[in-house]
């Protein structure tokens, strides 16, 4: 169900609006760990060794795709939170429009770099077979997963997070189904593994297309709505392209880190990507919380509202600190145990090495928890320079890591490089987010003075009063308690 983040307590909004964003990502990787698990068990540490070899490549472009789409949720965002809702319109089918252009672009240019990528990263030529066809397999599927993410975005956009979840606790229930029996069962290897996932993603588009033209008026484009103006692209694709440019940064750094990895050998590769499997799922964590506040800042934004913008960080940044020393304390001590499920006890080497990294990260996660929020706020204000000068400098430090360290130090030196890339961007977007901080409290207002609707400012007018009016009557349409899009 939307609902606006202009009013209420703001930790409590954004906790609440966080929550199922927390439990989707935990669905999310816990589909990951168990594609991992039946790989690994059923088809061995090499096949595991060769999924994991394929994770930078597919991070750099999908992860490009992932952070473009997040940002086209922006201003749909700041549209619903100013009372817009012919903006909002406009704002997904610019955001659609560009999608399908860089699906289309993806589809057809990766499949065909998978194969030479892989061996230009030196990936292990016994590894290169598997790790083309996981690859390929998945770049070719790359529009599902797009379209999910964008569609996901623009709902979580007004407000409602929890039918997001829904679909995707669905895809992942049926992507845990595919990949036994496509892996296990038929014996397809590492493509049956690609393949269950992009099914399972297809099925979550058709399921979200459903919902928004079904049971969410507010993100029903209109005929004419579909007639954008290069301002509107130019708008999206401004706040877009440094965030899909910022995690494409940090995946040449990881792209740097799977090159070391693969010098190092089978065993480092293995160890590396189990253990970031089981850190994926505590990131993806205190990820969701940044997600939230992105949300929660764009709408008051958008609603003219300063005074709950800073509420709202500064309680988010106290919210991510416990969370992040809760997540540490678990994969400090029970790191071990957790890799051992993955690859069985007789991998001692691949569990230790494995076990190393879990410990390093969960020791410095507070600092990972305040940069996701921080960031958050600064996206969900329009920002673009700084997000993305912090992506740069974590490129910095990663690649340092694998590159100066790696060579000193093997595997423990590529370890310690997402705490340095961690301490570097926090080191900038603290003063930053400051700056940004300040700025708001001079331009405060009463919060009795604000509209949680429309921009502080504005006469109320016949045309604001019927804008109100459409977005109340849009948000009432959905659904309580009953149907799939219920939570």
């Amino acid at each position: 169900m939307s609902k606006a983040l202009t009013t209420g307590s703001p930790w409590r909004v954004i906790l609440v609006f966080a929550v199922p964003l927390l439990v989707g990502n935990v669905v999310q990787q816990l589909y990951q760990v168990v594609d991992a698990i039946v790989v690994g068990r059923h088809l061995g540490v090499e096949a595991l060794a060769a999924v994991g070899a394929t994770g930078s490549l597919l991070f750099l472009l999908l992860g490009f795709a992932w952070g473009l789409t997040s940002g086209f949720a922006i201003p749909t965002a700041q549209a619903f939170g100013a009372g817009d809702a012919a903006a909002v319109r406009r704002s997904v089918a610019s955001g659609a429009l560009l999608t399908a252009a860089m699906s289309v672009v993806l589809t057809v240019a990766a499949p065909l770099l998978a194969g030479p990528a892989l061996r230009l990263l030196r990936t292990p030529e016994e590894l290169v077979p598997q790790a083309t066809t996981f690859a390929v397999v998945s770049f070719l599927g790359a529009s599902t997963m797009m379209f999910f993410n964008y569609l996901s975005a623009i709902i979580r956009a007004i407000g409602d997070s929890r039918t997001p979840l829904l679909f995707l606790a669905l895809s992942c229930t049926l992507n845990i189904g595919l990949v036994v029996v496509l892996v296990a069962n038929l014996g397809l290897g590492v493509g049956g593994a690609a393949l269950a996932t992009v099914i399972s993603q297809a099925v979550s588009v058709a399921l979200c297309l459903w919902f928004v033209r079904r049971r969410v008026p507010v993100l029903r484009v209109h005929r004419e709505d579909w007639h954008v103006a290069r301002a509107d692209l130019a708008l999206h694709l401004r706040l877009g392209l440094p965030m899909g440019f910022q995690a494409s940064i940090i995946a040449i750094g990881a792209l740097a880190v799977q090159v070391r990895l693969n010098s190092l050998g089978s065993d480092a590769v293995a160890a590396y990507t189990t253990a970031a499997r089981v850190d994926g799922l505590a990131v993806a964590l205190l990820a969701s919380l940044g997600l939230a506040v992105s949300m929660f800042v764009a709408q008051n934004h958008g609603a003219g509202r300063p005074d709950r913008i800073r509420r709202g960080v500064v309680q988010s940044v106290w919210m991510s600190a416990v969370g992040g020393v809760l997540l540490g304390a678990v994969l400090v001590t029970a790191g071990g145990p957790i890799v051992s499920l993955f690859v069985g006890p007789e991998e001692g080497r691949v569990v230790s090495m494995a076990s190393y990294l879990l410990l390093v990260n969960g020791l410095l996660y507070v600092l990972l928890g305040v940069l996701f929020v921080l960031r958050g706020a600064l996206q969900g204000l329009g920002h673009t320079v700084v997000p993305t000068l912090t992506g740069i400098i974590e490129l910095v430090m990663r690649v340092g890591a694998a590159v100066v360290l790696g060579a000193s130090f093997g595997f423990t030196g590529v370890v310690w490089g997402n705490p340095l890339a961690w301490i570097g961007a926090v080191a900038v977007l603290a003063p930053a987010y400051l700056r940004e901080h300040r700025r708001l409290a001079a331009r405060n207002v009463p919060a009795e003075a604000a509209s949680p609707a429309l921009p502080v400012g504005s006469a109320t007018s016949d045309e604001d009063d019927a804008r109100v009016r459409e977005l109340e009557v849009t948000a009432g349409a959905l659904p309580v308690g009953s149907g799939v899009g219920a939570a």
